[in-house]
């Protein structure tokens, strides 16, 4: 970390159920410097493990257990699988749009999402004022992947803008389209990163026990986070 931000204050959440991993007790720190919060500072931030909820940056700390890996995939030399190849080929009718803010319909889609995917998670029951704050940030460029075909919204990825990297932050979709709407987003993210030059992509953490989470390893070439210090 650079030496303005090597000597950070964290404040440490209670211990409570882990949101992934069942019988096990998450804890996270949360940096608690406001001259953190701006985008210079966060881009260092994300590159050192830590994330954001809302205006809140933070970064799993428990334990008894280190099964959170940030992870990251290089925009310039990502190179799709052939079944990544296959699904970009078979979304061709789908168009994206970056707006900096939601339709005016995304709350259906959302809930939709929530209903049929997330039944058992932290954002169960969907909500409007939940969702907008978990999403808005305000000393970020927080923009919004709008995904359509035929003109009728099908998802919506959630995407920090910094002056080197991108953060996919959260993406929800139309839960009965026969495509893999998440892998799509992922894909063309990493598509916008690369056209405008900058290096990385970084899609959060990996927790290889947790199959809900085993697509973003399928990204290459991705590094992770592990005894900070980041691994291909």
């Amino acid at each position: 970390m650079s030496s303005d931000l090597q000597h950070i204050r964290i404040g440490l959440t209670d211990n409570h159920p882990c949101s992934y991993l069942p019988g096990r007790q998450e804890r996270v720190a949360v940096a608690l410097d406001p001259t953190l919060h701006s985008s210079s500072n966060y881009e260092v931030l994300l590159a050192n493990g830590f994330r954001r909820s809302g205006d809140t940056i933070y970064k799993p700390l428990c334990e008894q257990c280190n099964a959170c890996e940030p992870i990251r995939v290089s925009a310039q030399q990502f190179k799709a699988t052939r079944s990544q190849k296959r699904l970009l080929s078979k979304g061709k009718t789908i168009s994206w749009q970056l707006k900096e803010e939601l339709d005016s319909d995304w709350f259906t889609l959302y809930a939709r999402y929530i209903e049929s995917r997330h039944q058992h998670g932290s954002m169960y029951p969907p909500n409007r004022q939940s969702f907008e704050q978990f999403t808005h940030c305000n000393w970020l460029n927080t923009q919004y992947m709008h995904l359509y075909e035929d003109e009728k919204l099908i998802g919506i990825a959630v995407t920090d803008i910094l002056s080197n990297s991108m953060s996919a932050f959260y993406t929800f979709f139309d839960p009965d389209h026969p495509l893999s709407l998440g892998t799509l987003g992922v894909l063309l993210q990493l598509e916008y990163c690369r056209q405008q030059g900058k290096q990385w992509l970084y899609l959060g953490y990996q927790i290889d026990e947790c199959p809900a989470m085993n697509y973003k390893v399928r990204f290459h070439p991705h590094q992770r986070l592990v005894n900070q210090s980041w691994r291909g």
